[in-house]
């Protein structure tokens, strides 16, 4: 063995052990197995060193599929349901060198109602949804990546709450063969990771057939939107906090300017329209057959969506086919958009997982958004900022995050959770 393989065994082997430490208390593991990890390790002396994503300690959100493991979605209908291949994502990621570690815990269906997943920086507080799982299992030190899922505010919100990384590319980016959906209009494949390089490592994998050259040049933006968003509102005082140092950072090495995004008022409105009306088609099956086992605010989201009929569901996706080109018009003029990432801290309790009202309309535009950690709140708690780029820009995006990422002050640790400094 190499002594880059040598690396990487000692990496995962390290990574085993605090699974085994504390996953009983953050619970960020669907479905878990060491003796298949190990398997993958005795194999690692046999990847080429050459691999992009050599020895990544990878989890697998569980609306995607990756065997040995049964995809669960969150939801006691599709317990123990077992794919026939990996999914096309987790494919590419195994090829590159990464190390599946396990299914990370979702939402059922990759909507509100919540796992088991607790937020490593306070167990008594939501991770947020859907990609709790990934989330958490990041920062609590078990996995450097996870894959999670977006469709309104899937990877930002638990970015935010648990104090990582969160990239969500332009929507149509990755792969969704082998991954479950909800509603096809929004659904998007994304990352949640420790760093920014990280993310940008599994971007240049998954964004073609065949791995490209990651982003690794930090480059400082011209122009910075400073856009409070028309919810602004509904943000609490940490959210405020962390918006005001966020441009004052920034502004050191880019002109920031307050932008007005009134005109897109709409947007959370007609997200969550025609989410409601597609994830209806999307459940039809086991709405008609099984009601009983969906939970009731998902049953409640459904029922919105059937009432809604297909000429008004038609006229909402024109009305945000004409916002996207709308938005093109900002990028113009900006370089990147700074915005909130969630209201504030994770909410006290474990029954629900947060508002996604700051990543709607984002998720409606299809915009790459990245979430970038280092700020806390009152109670402190992780709080997170949201940074966007035009359609198709999630390269230029990620060199802009490599930017923001050096300005921000370094992460929190959960408190509870003794961390390695390796595993940064």
């Amino acid at each position: 063995m190499s002594c880059a393989s040598q690396s990487a065994y000692r990496h995962i082997r390290e990574y085993i052990s605090r699974i085994a430490e504390y996953e009983p208390d953050i619970r960020a593991f669907a479905a878990y197995d060491a003796e298949d990890v190990h398997e993958q390790l005795s194999r690692i002396g046999e990847t080429s060193e050459k691999t992009p994503l050599a020895g990544l300690a990878l989890g697998v959100k569980d609306i995607i599929d990756a065997l040995p493991y049964p995809t669960g979605s969150g939801s006691p209908l599709h317990r123990g349901t077992r794919p026939a291949r990996d999914a096309a994502a987790v494919a590419q990621l195994r090829a590159a060198g990464a190390v599946v570690m396990g299914k990370t815990v979702t939402t059922e269906f990759a909507f509100f109602s919540p796992g088991p997943t607790r937020n490593p920086h306070d167990p008594a507080r939501t991770p947020g949804g859907s990609s709790s799982g990934s989330a958490a299992a990041v920062a609590a030190g078990f996995i450097d990546a996870g894959l999670g899922s977006q469709t309104a505010a899937s990877i930002t919100r638990p970015a935010s709450y648990c104090g990582v990384v969160g990239f969500k590319p332009s929507f149509g980016s990755y792969s969704l063969a082998g991954a479950g959906g909800l509603a096809p209009s929004f659904d998007t494949l994304g990352v949640l990771s420790k760093d920014v390089t990280t993310a940008a490592a599994i971007h240049s994998v998954l964004a073609g057939p065949v791995p490209a050259a990651p982003v690794s040049g930090a480059q400082p933006p011209l122009r910075i939107g400073l856009c409070q968003t028309p919810w602004w509102d509904q943000a609490q005082p940490a959210t405020r906090d962390v918006m005001t140092l966020a441009e004052k950072a920034f502004s050191a090495g880019a002109l920031v300017e307050t932008i007005d995004l009134s005109a897109f008022a709409e947007g959370a409105r007609l997200h969550a329209g025609i989410m409601a009306f597609e994830a209806a088609q999307t459940l039809a099956a086991e709405l008609a057959t099984q009601p009983e086992g969906l939970s009731p605010v998902l049953r409640a989201m459904l029922a919105s969506g059937m009432k809604t009929d297909r000429a008004d569901h038609r006229q909402n996706l024109r009305q945000a086919a004409d916002l996207r080109d709308r938005i093109a018009g900002v990028f113009d003029r900006y370089d990147l958009l700074l915005a909130p990432a969630a209201p504030g801290e994770a909410p006290a309790g474990l029954d629900a997982t947060g508002d996604p009202i700051f990543s709607r309309l984002w998720s409606l535009l299809h915009l790459p958004t990245i979430t970038l950690p280092g700020f806390t709140g009152p109670a402190g708690m992780p709080v997170g900022i949201q940074l966007l780029a035009g359609l198709n820009q999630d390269e230029k995006l990620l060199s802009h995050a490599l930017w923001a990422e050096k300005l921000l002050p370094v992460p929190a640790r959960p408190p509870s959770l003794k961390k390695p400094e390796h595993l940064g």
